[in-house]
């Protein structure tokens, strides 16, 4: 039994933790600080949502005596450097680095720019049995560790470093409870960082999860205009994209939208809202001709290279001298002509062309007897008023690439061409991601829209199949804006690569589905932010995305 200030005289104290009433606290001390932290890394440590409590003292050290603390810690440091080894390089750099410290702050101090302070740091994991105390204070403690800290529990000492304050800070506390820090090393252990988003002109992206602060962006005013959205299936990605292009919409009536949908996600969203819908699953709903060159604005050559790409996702097991012999064919075909070639005279300009082209003639029958001869003439499709949604539903899940490629070539060209803002969403991303040619060929469609006043919105489940290229993370480093909402797990590479701290990693597998919360949960990556989201929409935007996506999927998705 120990009788504490802060509990009164039913305190118990363990080994490592203090007994108050029903709570069981398991204090943590932080005795190393490393020398560089970002500005408010504790409200990403310590999330409100964790059950812990940050607890600091702060006493100032009067100038003098501030002063005084500064000129030994150099002349300690000079001292040892006059009598150091000079093969000691790593020790003498540390030495000279505190010293040049130690008199560049007390030239600040001097000045009254920065003070001195004598700080106690404690964390306390908070449960209802010891059990889960220590396994959150573990928890806590991974955390801290990645960031440089090296945190200890106090052994035997846990009622010294739980008990209250006294005014002088004379108290006991365990080793390693006190610091030294300047002014702004205090202010980076402040929780409350004001990371809100307000851009003017943007639209409502989703409410902190802190504190029901709004998020506004703007896409259009920054250098990309291209956002990615990543997330488990009944994850909230289709109604979130929907939500935000009707919003883009209010904003901006002028905005051209096209989404690119393998799946058929958004048909009803597009009617609802006066637009169009092209089915090209089958003959059925029209044409697009992968060959046309209207859709790089004439340029002959550069749509010669679009068609080998797309073809190379039909057909990734083409070998090198059967790409060089397409590559060959398409080069006088765009020499020489038609105007406007369709697949049939491909076929005949591979069937004319010198070499081994047997197998490469079977595989392009497909297009002349096969599954997709529907393809081989024309363009037939009538765009239609925006929203434009193209689905592919009924493509086999093989033909799928190749159909989102020149599908995405088709509305690249509608997007060069139309005036005024664009917008497109491409539904089901990874598929192109998968193959080089088509990851590349998306790598330039986000980098190059903006020229045309225009934004891209890429959908996927998971940003995992971006990483693995280089090609994929260039893409991904080109989207201004990326939203995380739940995902089955997050791999070392997609931490490292967003950034993510420990209590990130660990919070998007567990963020809340629309189904348990009635909204989505998320984190949103804007710029040199990670802001934790509900992702909300009003009751008329709600009822109108409900009946607009697939009846009765929508509000699963809200």
């Amino acid at each position: 039994m120990r009788t504490g200030t802060a509990g009164g005289p039913a305190d118990r104290e363990g080994p490592d933790h203090v007994v108050r009433g029903r709570r069981v606290d398991a204090p943590l001390l932080l005795p190393h600080l490393p020398g560089e932290v970002p500005f408010g890394f504790i409200g990403r440590v310590l999330p409100t949502s964790e059950p812990a409590d940050l607890r600091l003292q702060l006493h100032r050290i009067p100038v003098g005596r501030a002063l005084a603390l500064l000129s030994s810690a150099e002349a300690v440091a000079e001292a040892e450097l006059s009598t150091g080894d000079d093969r000691e390089g790593a020790r003498r750099s540390q030495l000279e680095l505190e010293a040049e410290g130690a008199h560049a702050l007390s030239r600040r101090v001097a000045a009254r720019e920065q003070e001195l302070w004598r700080v106690g740091v404690s964390v306390h994991a908070v449960a209802p049995t010891p059990s889960v105390a220590r396994r959150r204070r573990a928890e806590i403690a991974r955390r801290f560790r990645a960031l440089g800290f090296r945190p200890r529990a106090p052994e035997f000492e846990s009622a010294w470093a739980a008990d209250a304050p006294d005014l002088a800070g004379t108290e006991r506390r365990p080793a390693g409870y006190w610091h030294t820090l300047h002014t702004d090393g205090i202010a980076a252990f402040f929780p409350f960082v004001d990371e809100t988003v307000l851009e003017s002109g943007g639209v409502l992206v989703g409410l902190l999860l802190d504190d029901a602060s709004p998020v506004f962006l703007d896409r259009w005013s920054q250098a990309s205009h291209s956002w990615g959205v990543f997330g488990a299936t009944g994850s909230g990605k289709t109604f979130f994209t929907a939500l935000t292009v009707l919003r883009s919409l209010w904003q901006r009536p002028g905005l051209t939208v096209f989404l690119v949908d393998p799946l058929g996600e958004f048909p009803g969203f597009a009617r609802a809202l006066g637009g169009s819908v092209l089915s090209l699953g089958d003959s059925a709903g029209g044409r697009l001709n992968p060959l046309d060159p209207a859709s790089a604005n004439g340029d002959r050559a550069e749509k010669a290279g679009r068609v080998a790409a797309t073809m190379k996702a039909l057909f990734p097991s083409l070998r090198d001298e059967e790409s060089a012999v397409l590559d060959a064919a398409l080069e006088r075909l765009y020499t020489r002509g038609p105007d406007v070639p369709v697949l049939g005279d491909l076929l005949a300009a591979v069937e004319s062309a010198p070499g081994p082209t047997g197998r490469l003639r079977s595989l392009l029958e497909v297009f002349g007897s096969g599954s997709l001869r529907h393809l081989n003439g024309p363009t037939s499709v009538d765009w239609g008023a925006s929203p434009t949604v193209v689905t592919l539903t009924g493509v086999p899940d093989a033909h799928l690439p190749f159909h989102l490629a020149y599908t995405l070539d088709a509305v690249y060209g509608r997007i060069a061409s139309t005036p005024g803002p664009k917008l497109l969403v491409v539904d089901e991303s990874h598929l192109l991601a998968r193959d080089p040619v088509t990851a590349s060929f998306l790598d330039r469609l986000v980098r190059h829209v903006r020229h045309f006043d225009a934004g891209v919105v890429l959908l996927s489940q998971n940003p995992d199949d971006f990483l693995g290229t280089e090609t994929g993370r260039s893409l991904l480093r080109n989207l201004r804006a990326t939203l995380l909402l739940r995902l089955p797990e997050v791999s070392a590479a997609a931490g490292r690569f967003f950034a993510l701290t420990p209590a990130e990693a660990d919070w998007l597998p567990r963020a809340r589905l629309p189904r348990e919360a009635g909204y989505s949960e998320g984190l949103l990556r804007s710029g040199p932010s990670h802001l934790p989201l509900a992702l909300i929409a009003s009751t008329p935007e709600y009822e109108f995305l409900s009946r607009a996506l697939s009846g009765a999927r929508a509000p699963e998705e809200a």
